[in-house]
């Protein structure tokens, strides 16, 4: 069936919104983009680029039912749009959830990696392997692999584990080994890195679950896809509750999976705004000769560069070395961005903004405080952006909730001990134990 024709799938009708289009045939988004990988791995890049056509985009035996099948009685798909009262008061704005928290094992990732493990049965692989930063990608990836009788690796840098501990032991509980990764700093970039070498080694039998928009095609567009139930429910869910569009809607920003998850299918509609909120760190200024960017502001701040198999806006020296990122969050601890992000960015249909490290820890508490949920430290940072944004917004804003913040306690307990942060808790009853 080709893309054109009508599918017997509600999903089928729904993913066929011009702006999903893009990047399907060549995997570029503009001059952003591409497959810059080596040979070894160019056969394996071909056979998945084909089975995304043949299964994802033309629902070849039924791949994609199974796949909404599975999501919700797995899942529990659809996630709530709730509408957040005392924000929406504090702001005499409406303001709306999109509650992926809500969504099994916590975060958005699992639309992606149910997919993408699914998938690789289809195409008869016999392992999975991953790279996670927060370790949400990660937990997500083991409970696909265990749901689907797959063996499962994960690489976390070694920084990582020691920030999310509770993650890892979830990935361990689900069967899946988790393999540190010491070199640089011990973050997302070297886990993707030390992931790609495996690949190359084991391409026959093994996939490689991408966990965000970023990577050689087909990943960037595949994993859109895949998070794009977001953005189509939350685009239902809007209309029918208002009865119209939202004015805005805001997204955390690292890879980018849940930003475009959300945005997926309100890229066409220009009377919607689109925010990205990227990770500001502690400051938008670059220590070129420490090669550090304290932040992971990509998109903000960014330069045109290769990474991971991609063109897109990457953080970067004059001479273009990769930078190390920083950010209070794990899941936005990434140097670069997708590829899709950056080009819509340059067409100005993205609005690239940065929250740092202290706006996203006031939004942590904040959120949590006035609404009762506990947010996710990348989440955070798009409240950070609503509190100090939100006079610029329209009257109907929907805040996409990419994931929950229990994998976040111990490092919101860490940060909070360390800043004053309104509407924190009193964190004396620490002493002595932090």
């Amino acid at each position: 069936m080709s893309e054109t024709e009508s599918s017997t799938s509600e999903v089928g009708e729904l993913s066929r919104r011009p702006g999903r289009e893009r990047g399907r045939e060549d995997g570029k988004f503009g001059r952003y983009g591409g497959q810059y990988v080596p040979e070894a791995l160019m056969p394996a890049i071909e056979e998945l680029a084909d089975a995304y056509e043949r299964y994802v985009l033309n629902n070849e035996d039924g791949f994609m039912d199974e796949f909404r099948e599975r999501l919700a009685d797995f899942g529990g798909r659809p996630t709530p749009l709730q509408r957040a009262d005392r924000l929406s008061e504090r702001y005499d704005t409406e303001v709306y959830l999109k509650r992926e928290d809500l969504l099994h094992g916590g975060a958005h990732k699992l639309n992606n990696a149910l997919g993408q493990v699914l998938l690789a049965k289809y195409m008869g692989k016999e392992r999975i392997i991953a790279e996670t930063g927060a370790g949400q990608h990660g937990t997500a990836t083991a409970m696909a692999a265990a749901h689907l009788d797959m063996p499962c690796t994960i690489y976390m840098g070694e920084r990582d584990i020691n920030r999310q501990r509770p993650n890892v032991f979830r990935m361990k509980l689900n069967g899946s080994e988790v393999k540190p990764v010491t070199t640089g700093r011990g973050t997302l970039k070297e886990a993707i890195s030390e992931t790609m070498r495996d690949w190359a080694a084991t391409v026959e039998d093994t996939h490689y679950v991408i966990g965000s928009i970023v990577g050689p095609h087909p990943f960037p567009v595949m994993v859109r896809d895949f998070q794009a139930v977001i953005s189509e429910e939350a685009r239902e869910q809007t209309v029918e509750k208002t009865g119209g569009l939202p004015t805005d809607v805001v997204a955390c920003a690292g890879g980018g999976s849940n930003t475009m998850g959300a945005f997926a299918d309100f890229v066409d509609d220009e009377s919607v705004a689109l925010h990205a909120v990227e990770a500001g760190g502690s400051t938008l200024e670059v220590d070129e000769e420490a090669g550090v960017a304290p932040n992971s502001a990509s998109l903000f701040a960014g330069e045109e560069g290769v990474l991971h198999g991609a063109r897109t806006k990457l953080l970067q020296d004059s001479d273009g070395q990769i930078m190390e990122s920083h950010s209070v969050s794990s899941g936005l601890d990434y140097a670069g961005v997708g590829p899709e992000l950056a080009y819509l960015v340059d067409e100005g249909r993205v609005d690239p903004v940065a929250v740092d490290d202290d706006a996203a820890l006031e939004g942590f508490h904040r959120l949590s405080n006035t609404e009762g949920i506990i947010p996710a430290l990348e989440t955070a940072h798009a409240f950070g952006y609503l509190e100090e944004h939100h006079e610029d917004l329209g009257e109907r804003v929907v805040v996409n909730v990419s994931g929950r913040g229990d994998k976040d306690l111990d490092a919101a307990i860490e940060e909070t001990d360390q800043r004053d942060v309104p509407n924190a808790p009193d964190m004396s009853m620490f002493t002595g134990g932090m």
